[in-house]
């Protein structure tokens, strides 16, 4: 059974910074690109960042370039988001994704919410 489970999300000011993490099962998780997404209200969800395996390479979305950074452990199969700077325009819904060919699996989500 897959479980894809997001966590870490939660109230931030503007300026400060959260860790989300990502724990994945079910799958042969070193073998999938992990993906970050998020969906603020009344938007569509969008790509945040892609980080690829084995071979470790990463792609950020313009609007994160310099604040977030993604990273994984592929021994505890888990997937991380650190958000430095953060911003009210950040606040989202926040998705894990993972993706290999035709198989694509997603987490429930976990909320983040930038306000003073």
């Amino acid at each position: 059974q897959v479980q894809v489970v997001e966590s870490g999300g939660g109230l931030v000011q503007p300026g400060g910074s959260l860790r989300l993490s990502c724990v994945a099962s079910g799958f042969t998780f070193s073998s999938y690109a992990m993906s970050w997404y998020r969906q603020a209200p009344g938007k569509e969800r969008e790509l945040i960042a892609t980080i690829s395996s084995p071979y470790i390479s990463t792609n950020y979305a313009d609007f994160v370039k310099g604040r977030f950074t993604i990273s994984r452990d592929n021994a505890k199969n888990t997937v991380y988001l650190q958000m430095n700077s953060l911003k009210p325009e950040d606040t989202a819904v926040y998705y894990c994704n993972g993706q290999r060919g035709f198989f694509s699996y997603w987490g429930q989500g976990t909320q983040v919410t930038v306000s003073s």
